[in-house]
């Protein structure tokens, strides 16, 4: 969930509403006269709250604003789990972030790899671009700016999405290629909850790990889309367990309720199971009542 960096009362209580991942904003959300304001509040805030959720920071450009390397000097110390770096177009500008990471880390006496990135792709030269962005060593995850890249675009951002899906497909893709997460990118009516739902689902049909919010009300809905239902949950154990026994019995053919089973299934099978984790279900309980 986005949260503005220059509000102390939505910092104090972003971590009351069960987002996976707070994204403190310094960025775009924050008027060139606050950047400052911002980034010290912030780094104060990590220093001296205890957040439940994971943490992040999204900083200004470190090459395109004269902002970004102030950030990293006041944030990094602060110690986020992740910086997110937008608008990022090429693999250099991670290399520069990761090298000031390196270095915060050492002068702390941090294990290496304590703070990694989130990267941003926002444009049409940084979705050119986005395998080599994504296998960067300190890359965890990349996510959709889809305001920024529509407008690169220069087109609508429209109900059907079909003007981000070449985008959508490219990130996801480059993700997978790397093993990182991908995120797809806000939805900015937070009155069309309806809208939103449809685009949360085809969102994680795609294969999306998550989706990023701007308001709290946002969050259920996406706990409660990509939670995987009972149904969803008995089926998958029922196929992990059959595939488990063939191994240890050294079956040669995977049979699961008449249906021939085979790896790409059982892989599908332990990602239903992993984000019925993810998402706070008790899978031994769902096992017990099976």
């Amino acid at each position: 969930m986005f949260v503005p960096g220059n509000s102390p009362k939505m910092i104090n209580s972003a971590d009351t509403y069960g987002a996976d991942s707070l994204m403190f904003d310094i960025e775009d959300a924050i008027s060139i006269t606050e950047k400052d304001t911002a980034r010290h509040l912030v780094a104060n805030a990590l220093k001296a709250m205890k957040f439940h959720s994971e943490t992040v920071v999204r900083i200004n450009h470190p090459t395109q604003t004269p902002f970004g390397i102030d950030d990293l000097k006041v944030i990094l110390p602060a110690k986020p789990c992740m910086i997110r770096l937008p608008k990022v177009e090429d693999v250099s500008e991670v290399e520069l972030v990761a090298k000031e990471i390196e270095k915060v880390e050492k002068e702390n006496g941090w294990e290496a790899g304590t703070i990694n990135v989130i990267g941003a792709i926002e444009s049409v030269k940084g979705l050119y671009n986005v395998r080599e962005i994504c296998k960067h060593p300190r890359m965890v995850a990349i996510a959709l700016g889809a305001e920024d890249f529509i407008t690169d675009l220069k087109t609508q951002r429209t109900k059907t999405g079909i003007e981000l899906y070449y985008a959508r497909e490219a990130i996801l893709m480059a993700a997978r290629d790397a093993g990182i997460q991908c995120m797809d990118t806000v939805f900015s009516d937070v009155k069309d909850m309806e809208g939103f739902a449809a685009e949360v689902t085809r969102s994680r049909d795609m294969g999306f790990d998550g989706k990023s919010v701007i308001h709290p009300k946002q969050i259920t809905e996406v706990h409660r889309i990509y939670t995987p239902d009972d149904k969803q949950i008995a089926k998958s154990l029922k196929i992990l367990d059959a595939f488990e026994d063939s191994l240890k019995n050294h079956k040669g053919v995977l049979n699961v309720d008449g249906k021939m089973i085979d790896k790409p299934i059982v892989a599908r099978a332990q990602r239903v199971i992993d984000l019925a984790k993810a998402s706070g279900v008790n899978v031994e309980e769902k096992r017990a009542q099976a």
